[in-house]
C-alpha cells in the first residue's frame, strides 16, 4: 500500500482523506471492474476541489488498486493472468524468503497465531463481516510471517502489494468465507510450526494452490461468462 494513503479516513490531507475512502469501497468490491471514476461527480460527491480528487486518484494508481488509461482517464482494471502472476510471483519471494529466515533463526510464531485466532473470531462472528475486515484479517497472517523474518526492508517492500492484494481477493468472494478462511490458515499455522520444508512447502501451496489457482478459477468463470455473454 502506497505510504500516502491513510486507512484512517479521517486523517491527513483532502486527497489522502478520498482515496482512503474510495480504497475502502475498492477492497469492499463496491466498484466492480470497467468503473471510471469521474472528477466531476467525485468532485461533487466529497465536496472538494476537481484537483484534490485528482490527487487522490493518483494515489490510487499508484497502489495499483485502479489503472489510469489514456483518453478514458482512470478506472478499475479487470483481471488477467498477468496481473495475478505478477502480484503472486512478488509475494511469492518475498513471504519464503521471509519464512526462510524467519527458520533459520528460530524465530517466534506467536504473532502468526494470534493473527489466524482474529481471523477465527471472525468467522465465529453472527452479525455480518465486511470483506474488507476479512481480507485485513487474512492480510495479517501473512503480513506476520514477513515480519517474523525481522528485517524491515522486506516488511517495507511486502507492504506495497497488500492492498493489491486485497483487491484481486475480491474476485474470489463467491468461494471463499471466514470459516474456510479460518480453517486453511489454521492448518498453515501447524505446518509452520514444523518448520523445515514442511513449513516452506505449506506456504507455498497457501500461496500457489489455494490464493492464485482461486483467482485464475475466477478469471476463468468471467472469461466463460463473458463469452456466452457474447463480450
Amino acid at each position: 500500500m502506497s505510504a500516502s494513503i491513510r486507512q484512517d479516513s479521517g486523517a491527513g490531507t483532502a486527497a489522502e482523506r478520498v482515496a482512503a475512502a474510495l480504497r475502502d469501497e475498492l477492497l469492499d468490491g463496491a466498484h466492480p471492474v470497467g468503473t471510471r471514476f469521474r472528477e466531476e461527480s467525485l468532485a461533487q460527491r466529497f465536496d472538494v476541489a476537481r484537483h484534490t480528487v485528482r490527487a487522490a486518484l493518483r494515489l490510487l494508481v499508484e497502489s495499483r488498486l485502479v489503472t489510469h488509461e489514456r483518453h478514458r482517464g482512470v478506472c478499475v482494471a479487470p483481471l488477467s493472468r498477468q496481473r495475478i502472476d505478477e502480484v503472486f510471483d512478488y509475494r511469492k519471494v518475498l513471504e519464503l524468503g521471509a519464512l526462510r529466515l524467519a527458520l533459520a533463526q528460530g524465530a517466534d510464531l506467536s504473532e502468526v497465531e494470534a493473527a489466524v485466532e482474529h481471523l477465527e473470531t471472525l468467522a465465529a462472528r453472527e452479525e455480518p463481516l465486511a470483506w474488507r475486515e476479512l481480507t485485513m484479517a487474512h492480510g495479517a497472517i501473512h503480513d506476520r510471517i514477513v515480519a517474523a523474518s525481522g528485517n524491515p526492508l522486506l516488511m517495507e517492500s511486502y507492504r506495497r502489494c497488500e492492498d493489491e492484494l486485497r483487491l484481486l481477493l475480491t474476485f474470489v468472494r463467491p468461494d471463499f468465507d471466514a470459516a474456510t478462511m479460518a480453517a486453511v490458515h489454521r492448518n498453515l499455522l501447524q505446518h509452520l510450526r514444523e518448520g523445515g520444508e514442511t513449513a516452506v512447502d505449506a506456504l507455498t501451496d497457501d500461496i500457489d494452490h489455494t490464493g492464485r489457482a482461486a483467482l485464475l478459477h475466477s478469471l476463468t468463470r468471467a472469461e466463460t461468462a463473458a463469452r456466452l455473454l457474447g463480450h
